[in-house]
């Protein structure tokens, strides 16, 4: 569970440049909440996910998850708790590692490390058990480093290595915004997988207000750094695009225009 109150973030603040990126967000998400959070650029969204994986550090308020206060918790120690996956498919792996040894790291995940051989031999028949799942083949490239694969294969292998420790939080920020509509689709699905046989508690970020409507049990609207949408379950079920974009027009007006092609 994570549970959020009255959360403030100001960027550059006491200049002439001072923004209130997040505006007194007060949340709480549920063990296996799947939530997809929406909103036009500068909402806020991803210096929320920003702000729980204490990337950046909050100016008020309190972030608490899995039973523990971590608002001062520096960001190595939340990733005991958090993984992420970014929009950028190249941040997740390591380009000149080879694919077995990115598994071995994110299987240390909040492990301590010590001088031993990266890779151990009992591991290599679970790596490729795991790799199989995703379909694409990588269960017999062990040895082939990260650098090799396309964008789709390294963000698969990304969510691969996110949860193969299984986190008490997982981030998705746009993770599917960098690739071919088809390679989306898939990575999509994957998560969708992942997450299910997992019951990971999740918050994915998206511009798609259809994969918004598609996944997860709840969706949120953000904009100007406030929560203006928050519904679940068969209310969720029931909106469509449409619905969504009307409320932008609530909020925004004749400012849509161009968030309606951006988010659509």
């Amino acid at each position: 569970m994570i549970t959020i109150s009255n959360l403030i973030k100001y960027f550059h603040k006491g200049s002439v440049n001072e923004i209130l990126a997040l505006d007194g967000i007060s949340l709480e998400v549920k063990d296996g909440d799947f939530i997809t959070v929406i909103g036009s650029n500068g909402a806020g969204k991803s210096t929320l996910l920003n702000c729980i994986a204490g990337t950046y550090a909050i100016d008020s308020g309190s972030i608490k998850a899995s039973g523990q206060d971590i608002t001062v918790w520096p960001e190595y120690k939340r990733a005991k708790l958090i993984a992420r996956v970014f929009q950028d498919p190249l941040l997740g792996t390591c380009a000149s590692a080879s694919i077995e040894q990115n598994l071995a790291l994110a299987y240390k995940r909040g492990q301590k490390r010590g001088l031993a051989f990266g890779v151990k031999s009992r591991d290599r028949g679970f790596f490729r058990q795991e790799l199989k799942q995703l379909g694409l083949g990588l269960e017999d490239r062990l040895l082939d480093t990260a650098g090799l694969l396309s964008g789709g294969q390294r963000q698969a292998l990304t969510m691969l290595m996110a949860t193969l420790i299984r986190p008490d939080i997982l981030l998705l920020d746009e993770h599917v915004a960098a690739l071919d509509p088809k390679t989306a689709h898939q990575v999509l699905e994957l998560t969708r997988e992942i997450v299910k046989q997992k019951k990971l508690t999740t918050l994915m970020v998206t511009h798609q207000m259809k994969h918004a409507l598609q996944l997860g049990n709840r969706l949120m609207m953000l904009h100007r750094g406030k929560i203006i949408l928050d519904v679940r379950d068969e209310e969720k079920g029931k909106l469509e695009v449409k619905d969504l974009l009307a409320k932008f027009y609530e909020v925004q007006g004749e400012e849509l225009s161009n968030d309606k092609m951006l988010l659509a």
